[in-house]
C-alpha cells in the first residue's frame, strides 16, 4: 500500500515519462538506431550496478537479522538483472555488431548509478528498496503504455525487431510478476520499518529515481557525451 503513495505522489513526472520521445518514437519506428544503440550500451552498464546494488541489499537483509526468503529473492532480481535483461542487451549487441567492452558510462547514467549506490551502500535498508523501485515499476508502466500504442498503430508503421523484442520484454506478464514481487517487498520493508522520517526518505528517493528514469531517456534522446576536456589549438 505505501509503494503505491510513492507512485501517486511521483504520478505527475511519470505521466510525462510515458510520453517520453524516446519511448513513442521506439513504438511508431522513427527512433533513430544509433540512439537505440547508445540507450542499450548505456542501460546494460546501469543494470550492472543495478544488479550490485540488490545484491548489497540482500547481503544486507540477512546482516540486520531479516527475512531470509527476502533476502533470496533480492538475490534472484539481481540475477533477473545480470542474466535475463542483459541477455537481451547482449543479442542487441551481436545483431548491431556493437562492441561494448571499453564502453563507459555518460553523465546521467553515473548520475543515476552513483545515487542509488549511495542510497543502497549508506542509508537504511528501507531507504535503500525505495531507491531501486523504480526501475522496476516505471519500465513496467512505460512497457504496458507501449504495448497499448503498438497495438493502437498496428500495421500502419514498421519497426526493428529488436524495438519490439524490447516492448515485450517490459510489456510482459513475466515482467509484471518480477515488479508485483518487489512492490511487496517494499511494502513489507515500509510496514516494518517505517517510521514518519523513514518514509519520508523512501518516497523522496523513489521520486528522484523516477526523475533519474526520465533523464536516462532524455540522455538516449539527445545522444549526451561527456564535454571535450581537450587543450583546444
Amino acid at each position: 500500500i505505501m509503494a503505491h503513495s510513492f507512485w501517486d505522489a511521483a504520478a505527475p513526472l511519470i505521466s510525462v515519462t510515458e510520453k517520453h520521445p524516446f519511448l513513442v518514437s521506439m513504438v511508431d519506428g522513427t527512433l533513430d538506431l544509433e540512439n537505440f544503440q547508445y540507450y542499450v550500451v548505456q542501460d546494460a552498464l546501469y543494470l550492472t550496478d543495478f544488479a550490485d546494488c540488490l545484491n548489497r541489499l540482500g547481503n544486507k537483509m540477512m546482516e540486520c537479522g531479516g527475512n531470509e526468503e527476502i533476502s533470496k529473492r533480492l538475490h534472484q532480481f539481481a540475477v533477473g538483472a545480470e542474466e535475463c535483461e542483459k541477455d537481451l542487451h547482449r543479442s542487441f549487441f551481436k545483431n548491431f555488431n556493437i562492441d561494448a567492452a571499453n564502453a563507459k558510462p555518460m553523465p546521467n547514467t553515473l548520475l543515476y548509478t552513483s545515487y542509488m549506490t549511495r542510497i543502497v551502500s549508506t542509508r537504511p535498508i528501507e531507504e535503500g528498496l525505495a531507491v531501486l523501485l523504480p526501475c522496476f515499476w516505471v519500465y513496467m508502466h512505460v512497457g504496458k503504455c507501449m504495448l497499448a500504442l503498438r497495438e493502437q498503430l498496428g500495421d500502419s508503421v514498421e519497426r526493428p525487431p529488436e524495438f519490439d523484442a524490447w516492448i515485450d520484454m517490459y510489456g510482459g506478464e513475466e515482467f509484471e510478476r518480477e515488479v508485483k514481487d518487489y512492490i511487496a517487498i517494499v511494502d513489507d520493508a515500509a510496514a516494518k520499518g517505517g517510521d514518519e522520517e523513514t518514509l519520508k526518505k523512501m518516497k523522496e528517493h523513489f521520486i528522484m529515481s523516477c526523475k533519474l528514469e526520465h533523464m536516462f531517456w532524455d540522455q538516449a534522446q539527445n545522444l549526451m557525451s561527456w564535454p571535450d576536456f581537450s587543450e583546444s589549438k
